[in-house]
């Protein structure tokens, strides 16, 4: 895991959020990132200097800095293989406004996509790029 530059943290039982780290990993051919549950011993672990509560988004952890909600998603975006760059240039938009459309999808997520009842598995082909799985 020397070449993992950054971590991304999800709703582990959120089924957009697991189908949404399986397209990153499809995308993302120089392995850059690794993931983690949310709710993971390591996603504690790593913030329990931060904050007093875990987030209730995706979290990208980046250089010894952590971004959130639309943010986190659209610097995962620019680091894809293909065209999915291209999606960076909505940073321009405010984040207040990117943030607002991304916590209305958030907050129906279990609505619309459905929840399981633990943390998804990953095949061992990509269990390198998980990080502990507690």
């Amino acid at each position: 895991m020397q070449n993992q530059q950054a971590i991304i943290l999800f709703d582990g039982v959120c089924n957009f959020c697991n189908s949404s780290v399986n397209f990153v990993i499809k995308r993302d051919r120089k392995a850059y990132f690794s993931f983690a549950p949310l709710q993971s011993k390591m996603a504690e672990k790593l913030f329990e200097k931060q904050i007093s509560e875990l987030p209730d988004s995706v979290v990208l952890i980046e250089n010894g800095n952590i971004f959130y909600k639309s943010t986190a998603a659209l610097l995962i975006a620019k680091k894809l293989d293909g065209l999915w760059p291209i999606f960076y240039v909505l940073i321009i938009i405010p984040r207040s406004i990117r943030d607002w459309i991304y916590s209305l999808i958030a907050k129906n997520r279990y609505k619309i996509f459905g929840k399981k009842e633990s943390c998804m598995i990953p095949d061992p082909a990509l269990k390198a790029r998980f990080l502990e799985m507690n």
